[in-house]
């Protein structure tokens, strides 16, 4: 060890010395990062949705009317250059209310570069599935042929409409063999294809001419451009600002995503050299084939501090058009020692939403939603993918049939279907001795799939990230047991795993777990760094000393638990808590008193427990129970919720911020301390009934209680607020 160490030593040195020779100068950069008004508004909601497609919406909702040839689907392929923003056209034709009504089935695919038939049929079937409840599991263990009958099946003699969003595939054998399976359905029946490729369009279309979607105009480009960079309201304190402005958009060649990206960097700059440094750049001059994209997500990258720039990349190894978990992908950021901070009281899943919003507010990411008013999903656009994948260098691989060699720099593997892997898979692992990621993508199991699991095991003894979601594998929970490097982890819903081992809790290193057990380890309390466990089981009741004892646990989400009657007393253990939510557990009586010690508490989720009687023994003990300061309380489908629960709200009139219920038809009326909670920004009411009318504006009996709110949402309705 200690020739190790003096080797190590004299590479550092040598390295020290090259910094005067190069001239390199050291400077502190600032970790902290300045969030921007619109992070979470702005960007969120879909940029005034899509501007300037009126009339292509039109044209296409007119190609989708026409009833062609008796007997055959038409195939109507739109092709535009990459960012032109066919995709978002075709959101909008597909949520058309006239569109939906002309069709008795709509089923939407993202096709990307993988043309796979099995998978794509797979696809289409999950997408079509008509609450038939074909699972994962199922489809990965039909053959083809029964594949195509359930499709057959579903779509009978429906008239449907079908979109196979960003197809690449130009091997017409391929896209014949899908034709003939999909040629069927009522008279009427559409199939809308997006594509980059003039050649694609005449291979799949059978109308005469496909549909081009042409650059964005210039005056709807500027629209763009100043909704998207100032303030509302803001651009006439600017007219210096808009005419440099309206000079970037020239550069762009009317391509709406190179627009959103400029103008999202410059949001909230209002010093005139930084706009112009975006105009003059020389990035414009760089060879490109994506008509002003390139240079625009260059210009946006390049304003990144070094720690986003990192972030960012890492969103590479995850598949095109994968659907990102913002909580998932801090963790993921954490695995890999990304997020960094420079203040002992600033917790790292702080630092890391951040760090998210940051990103999101540069439309690096796009297609928000939001589930349960708590979680983001959103997804990347394949070419900004394409340039985050360019900046890893080496470090990452996709792992496929057609895969012939692995760089020895690979730190990266990724698996994106795991049942079609090159034969001499072992050979191409050898000397892959670093890697730090392993993501299985595919739910089929297969001796190819088993073996490439089996290899990643027992070779990457320095394994950061293990996903194994959706996996139908069998999973050797004694080597995954020896991975002591292991930050983050994801077991799949498996009924093979009857009862995780103990030796899964000798991972002292393990942040992020997602569990789903029979019975739980009962070793779990040694697991002293984890931080956010998603936990599953059929036991009736958790036992103490087990999950009390998380200390660093930050994020606890308690699902699917339909044997669960009592959660465990031991709570006050988790002196670090932020969030808990419990979904799913139909069983559960009550919450354990103990809850009165997360002090730290901020957001509390409580979701489809239909025997869960939250004001059980609520009396004078009971009235003390809540300490601590929430700011996001959800509650939905909760039948036995009849009074409401105050005492969740007694420590929150300075912290709550969101109140979420839903599908609570038993709820008679909100709690009179409602109108003391001054901090309160949202309330959103959906499916209560009776307590959807004693909120309406002016003269609900509720009103008074909430009229202080700025923003009131009733059953998807915005109600403005006298007092707003």
């Amino acid at each position: 060890m200690s020739a190790k160490i003096k080797q190590i030593r004299e590479r550092l040195e040598e390295i020290a010395s090259l910094k005067s020779e190069f001239r390199l100068k050291e400077r502190n950069e600032s970790r902290h990062v300045m969030l921007r008004e619109r992070a979470m508004t702005h960007t969120f909601v879909q940029v005034s949705e899509v501007i300037g497609r009126d009339k292509d919406k039109e044209n296409i909702i007119r190609l989708l009317q026409d009833s062609g040839d008796r007997g055959q689907v038409s195939i109507i392929p739109i092709v535009g250059v990459r960012g032109s923003g066919k995709t978002a056209l075709t959101k909008l034709v597909y949520n058309d209310g006239g569109v939906k009504n002309n069709f008795q089935l709509m089923m939407w695919v993202c096709i990307s570069k993988e043309f796979d038939i099995r998978n794509l049929i797979k696809k289409i079937i999950k997408s079509a599935d008509d609450g038939m409840g074909y699972d994962v599991e199922k489809l990965s263990k039909m053959e083809m042929e029964q594949l195509q009958g359930i499709l057959r099946e579903i779509i009978g003699d429906k008239k449907y409409l079908l979109i196979l969003d960003d197809v690449w595939n130009d091997n017409s054998m391929k896209w014949n063999h899908l034709k003939e399976i999909l040629f069927t359905g009522a008279n009427g029946s559409k199939i809308l294809v997006t594509t980059c490729s003039k050649e694609v369009a005449s291979i799949m279309g059978n109308i005469p001419a496909p549909y081009e979607l042409s650059g964005l105009p210039h005056d709807e480009c500027v629209t763009l451009f100043t909704r998207c960079a100032f303030k509302e309201r803001q651009v006439k304190r600017y007219p210096n600002l808009l005419k440099i402005g309206v000079e970037i958009v020239e550069k762009c060649n009317g391509v709406p995503l190179a627009v959103k990206i400029l103008a999202s960097l410059l949001f909230t700059k209002t010093d005139e050299n930084d706009w112009k440094s975006i105009r003059d750049s020389e990035l414009w001059r760089m060879k490109q084939n994506e008509n002003g994209v390139l240079p625009a997500l260059r210009l946006s990258y390049e304003q990144l501090p070094t720690f986003l720039k990192k972030c960012f990349a890492y969103c590479s190894f995850y598949p095109k058009d994968y659907q990102f978990n913002h909580f998932e992908l801090i963790y993921f950021w954490m695995a890999h020692g990304l997020l960094e901070s420079t203040n002992e009281n600033e917790d790292l899943e702080d630092i890391g939403l951040h760090y998210f919003q940051e990103l999101a507010s540069r439309s690096f990411f796009q297609d928000f939603e939001e589930m349960g008013s708590l979680i983001i999903l959103c997804k990347m656009h394949d070419l900004v993918h394409d340039f985050a994948l360019s900046l890893t260098q080496n470090e990452f691989s996709a792992i496929t049939s057609s895969t012939t060699r692995i760089s020895k720099s690979v730190r990266h593997l990724l698996f994106p279907n795991s049942a079609s892997l090159p034969p001499d898979l072992s050979t191409l692992l050898q000397g892959l001795d670093h890697v730090r990621t392993a993501l299985f993508k595919n739910e089929e199991k297969s001796l190819s799939s088993q073996s490439a699991l089996d290899l990643c095991l027992s070779r990457f003894q320095y394994l950061r990230m293990l996903d194994l979601n959706g996996s139908t594998l069998e999973i050797p929970l004694e080597r995954i047991g020896c991975l002591k490097h292991l930050r983050f982890l994801i077991l799949p819903e498996n009924s093979e795993i009857k009862k995780v081992l103990n030796s899964i809790c000798k991972l002292q290193n393990l942040q992020f777990l997602m569990l789903r057990t029979e019975e739980s380890p009962t070793d779990i309390r040694y697991l002293i760094s984890l931080r956010c466990l998603f936990f599953s089981t059929k036991q009736k009741c958790l036992e103490k000393n087990e999950l009390g004892c998380l200390t660093s646990l930050r994020c606890l989400v308690i699902e699917s638990c339909e044997k669960l009657e009592y959660l465990f007393e031991d709570m006050h253990g988790l002196k670090h808590l932020q969030t808990l939510i419990i979904g799913d557990c139909k069983s559960l009586i009550s919450l354990p008193r103990s809850l009165k010690y997360l002090t730290t508490l901020k957001t509390l989720l409580i979701d489809n427990c239909e025997n869960l009687n939250l004001t059980m023994g609520e009396g004078k003990d009971r009235q003390d129970l809540a300490r601590f300061g929430l700011q996001k309380l959800i509650l939905m489908q909760l039948p036995k919720l009849v009074e409401f629960p105050k005492w969740l709200l007694q420590g929150s009139t300075n912290t709550l911020q969101l109140l979420k219920l839903e599908s609570c038809e038993n709820l008679k009326e909100l709690p009179a301390c409602l109108q003391n909670i001054v901090s309160l920004q949202r309330l959103i009411i959906e499916d209560c009934y009776g307590l959807s009318r004693r909120c309406e504006l002016g003269k609900g009996e509720d009103w008074s209680k909430i009229a202080h709110v700025p923003k009131i949402v009733i059953d998807g309705a915005d109600i403005d607020s006298i007092d707003n």
